[in-house]
C-alpha cells in the first residue's frame, strides 16, 4: 500500500489492560487474527483482516495503567515534527513529541482544541492500513465528535491540507474534511444526547459483512450497544463499546438506504 496523502487516516490502535481478552473479543466481532507480540515495542500486537494489517492492540505504556481504553486514529504526515509545530501554532496540544518506532516510522500524539485525541504517523517500513476501504474487518471511516465545531473546523484545515464541506441538513451539524477532493474524515457536533461527562473523541468505524450479526456477537461477548443498528446512505451501522470500554463503530457498506445528503463548501 502506498504512503497515504497528508492528513489521511492511516492507522488505528488501542491499549488494553487485558490484551488477551481484547484479542478474543475482536476476533469474534471483526474476524481478526493476530501477529506476534513485539516485546521490544511494549508487546505491541498487530491485528489482521484476511491476512492484511488492520489495526493493533497493546498493554498500557508505563504510567498509563488505569486509563480507560480507547481507539486512537493516526493521520498521515510527511514530516511529523512539522505537523506537531502546526498543531501548537493552531491551538492544539502535543501529548507526545515525535518518537521513532524502530524502522517502522515516527509517531506523535496530539489533542485538538475541542479535546479529541489523535495520532500522527510518518510511515517508513510500516505505511499503515493494508486493508481495502470497506473490506470486512478493515478500517472504513472515522469522525471527530466535538462540542466546539468552530475551533475544530479552523484547526484541522490549518494542520492538514483539508478542504471542508458541510451537510445541508438542519437537524444535525455535520461536516466532512477532504484531501485531494476525497472525503477522509467526518466532523459531528455533540448535542444534548451526549452526557456532559463524555469527552470529545474520534470515532473509528470498522467494516463488517453484517452489522446486526456483529452487534449480536459484541453484546454476547460483554460489549455494549450505544447506538443503532441504523440504516443510512453510507451503510447500516452501529456504535459499540467493547468489554473494556473502548468505543468503536461497525458498518456494513453493502447495505445502504436513502439518498446521499447534499453537501456545500464550508464558508
Amino acid at each position: 500500500m502506498a504512503v497515504q496523502p497528508e492528513g489521511t487516516p492511516c492507522w488505528a490502535d488501542a491499549m488494553f489492560a487485558d490484551v488477551e481478552g481484547a484479542k478474543s473479543f475482536y476476533a469474534d466481532v471483526l474476524g481478526w487474527t493476530f501477529g506476534e507480540s513485539l516485546a521490544e515495542f511494549g508487546h505491541y500486537t498487530q491485528a489482521y483482516a484476511n491476512g492484511k494489517a488492520a489495526a493493533a492492540v497493546s498493554p498500557p505504556m508505563p504510567g498509563e495503567e488505569g486509563n480507560p481504553s480507547s481507539w486512537c486514529l493516526y493521520l498521515a504526515s510527511q514530516d511529523t515534527a512539522a505537523t506537531v509545530a502546526k498543531v501548537r501554532e493552531n491551538g492544539g496540544e502535543v501529548l507526545m513529541e515525535p518518537m521513532e518506532v524502530g524502522t517502522f516510522g515516527t509517531m506523535a500524539l496530539a489533542r485538538d482544541p475541542g479535546g479529541a485525541v489523535f495520532g500522527i504517523w510518518q510511515g517508513n517500513t510500516h505505511e499503515g492500513f493494508e486493508t481495502e476501504m470497506g473490506a470486512p474487518g478493515g478500517y472504513c471511516w472515522s469522525e471527530v465528535f466535538t462540542r466546539d465545531a468552530k475551533a475544530v473546523d479552523t484547526f484541522y484545515p490549518a494542520v492538514f491540507p483539508y478542504t471542508e464541506q458541510k451537510m445541508d441538513e438542519a437537524s444535525m451539524d455535520f461536516a466532512v474534511f477532504q484531501v485531494q477532493a476525497q472525503p477522509v474524515l467526518g466532523r459531528m457536533v455533540m448535542d444534548s444526547d451526549f452526557p456532559p461527562e463524555v469527552p470529545s473523541y474520534l470515532n473509528v468505524y470498522f467494516a463488517v459483512p453484517d452489522c446486526d450479526a456483529a452487534v449480536a456477537r459484541a453484546t454476547e461477548r460483554g460489549g455494549m450497544l450505544h447506538f443503532g443498528p441504523m440504516d443510512s446512505p453510507f451503510g447500516r451501522f452501529a456504535v459499540l463499546g467493547d468489554p473494556q470500554g473502548a468505543a468503536f463503530s461497525v458498518i456494513d457498506v453493502t447495505t445502504t438506504k436513502g439518498e446521499m445528503p447534499p453537501m456545500s463548501p464550508a464558508t
